[in-house]
This record gives structure tokens, C-alpha cells and sequence, in this order.
């Protein structure tokens, strides 16, 4: 059952295609011909997914990989949808790998807060506290994932976003005090997240940019799976 949390639309459909492995023209299709899984849109018409439509997107690929067809997959979402609410996701595993984030922040104890969540979680965290460490570190660290404020530096964010985007290395988590999301996503990056930030949907947020949450797991294991054709 989704909780408040999983509604809230925060991924790009770009992040959205690179968790599932789904093209983004067949993510429009699917909403255009089944409109089952609507996403919002920002005042910039830019489409966000939450969680909660990130899981059952992942439902419908799976039932696809199975062998059903796009047509059926959506009814059958729909019958879930109709019963007992959203797929189920699995407990989530430990795993061993520990992804470096890099969190680009102007506030201090905002990032130790952040960082103290993220290590309990079990990843490396480096801070940067103004645009020239976060350069540094992002060419040094090589991190996996930007957590960026966009409002660092009087607006040194916006330029990191699109600079650390195009490199192509690394997600990028944008996050700001103000409605930025348009200009984030048209930035390159693959959430936003509106601060003050909560912990939960901090980490959440991480786990499924790293691919690292039961839902894109489960995605890769039913692809891999021997009903997978």
C-alpha cells in the first residue's frame, strides 16, 4: 500500500526510463493510450513520477517481460490497483557496495544532517560547501550521485547541475527552498526534491537513482529471469 511519501512526483521521466530500462517514447505511450499511470505536471509541463507510479511501472514491464502484452499488463495493473492498492515491493537487502554521494550544500548543518542519514544507510558521503570544493571533489571522488542545492553560492547551483549533468557520470538530486523543478530537469538532472528535505525521502530518493531499492532491483531480476524474452 503506497504511503503519503510514495506520492509525491519527484523523477524526471528520464530517471524514470534509466531505473526501468524503458524508453521514455514508450513510457509517453503507455500514459497516452492506457492513461493508468498519469504523471504530474510541473508548471514547465516537464512529467514527474512518484514512487508509487515508479512501482507500478515496474509492474507492468515485469508482466511484459513475462510475456504479456502491453494491453494486458495495464489491465492487470488496473486490477491491482482496484484490489489491494499498489504491486507489493520486497523487503529490501543489504548490500555490500558503498556508492560514494557527493552532497553539495550552503547550509551546514543541513549537510551534516543529510550526511548522517546517508551513512547510516551505508554510503560514503563527501560535503562540499561552495561551488569550488563541490568541482574538486566531483573531478577527484568521482562520485555516483550530486545531492545539489541549487541555491549554493548565490545560484552556483543552477551551473553545477547542468556542468556535472553533462558529464554524464554521475545523478544528480536537485534540491531547493523554491519551486526550481523546471529548471532542474531542463538542467539535466534526474529528481528534485523541494527542502527542506526529509531523511526519508532523501534516501529513497538515492536508493532508486543508484538502483539500489527493491523496485529497480526487481526490474533487473525480472529481466534476467528465465520468463524474461
Amino acid at each position: 500500500m503506497a504511503t503519503p511519501r510514495d506520492d509525491r512526483a519527484v523523477y524526471s521521466i528520464g530517471a524514470v526510463a534509466r531505473m526501468l530500462e524503458v524508453p521514455t517514447s514508450t513510457l509517453r505511450a503507455w500514459e497516452e493510450r492506457y492513461s493508468i499511470i498519469t504523471p504530474t505536471r510541473s508548471g514547465g509541463a516537464q512529467r514527474l513520477y512518484s514512487r508509487a507510479q515508479v512501482e507500478q511501472l515496474r509492474y507492468v514491464k515485469s508482466q511484459i517481460d513475462a510475456g504479456a502484452t502491453a494491453a494486458d499488463a495495464h489491465r492487470l495493473l488496473a486490477q491491482e490497483l482496484s484490489g489491494a492498492g499498489t504491486p507489493a515491493v520486497p523487503a529490501e537487502r543489504p548490500t555490500e557496495a558503498r556508492p560514494l554521494i557527493l552532497i553539495v550544500e550552503r547550509d551546514p548543518y543541513a549537510a551534516d544532517l543529510e550526511e548522517y542519514f546517508l551513512r547510516t544507510e551505508g554510503y560514503d558521503v563527501a560535503i562540499a560547501l561552495d561551488a569550488v570544493q563541490a568541482r574538486l571533489h566531483f573531478q577527484e571522488r568521482s562520485p555516483d550521485v550530486v545531492v545539489i542545492d541549487l541555491l549554493i553560492g548565490g545560484g552556483a547551483g543552477f551551473r553545477l547541475c547542468a556542468e556535472f549533468a553533462a558529464k554524464g557520470t554521475a545523478q544528480i538530486l536537485a534540491v531547493a527552498a523554491i519551486d526550481s523543478v523546471d529548471e532542474a530537469v531542463h538542467l539535466g538532472a534526474a529528481a528534485f526534491l523541494r527542502k527542506p528535505v526529509e531523511s526519508l525521502a532523501l534516501v529513497s530518493s538515492v536508493r532508486d537513482l543508484l538502483g539500489t531499492s527493491a523496485l529497480t532491483r526487481q526490474s533487473r531480476e525480472t529481466r534476467r529471469s528465465p520468463l524474461s524474452r
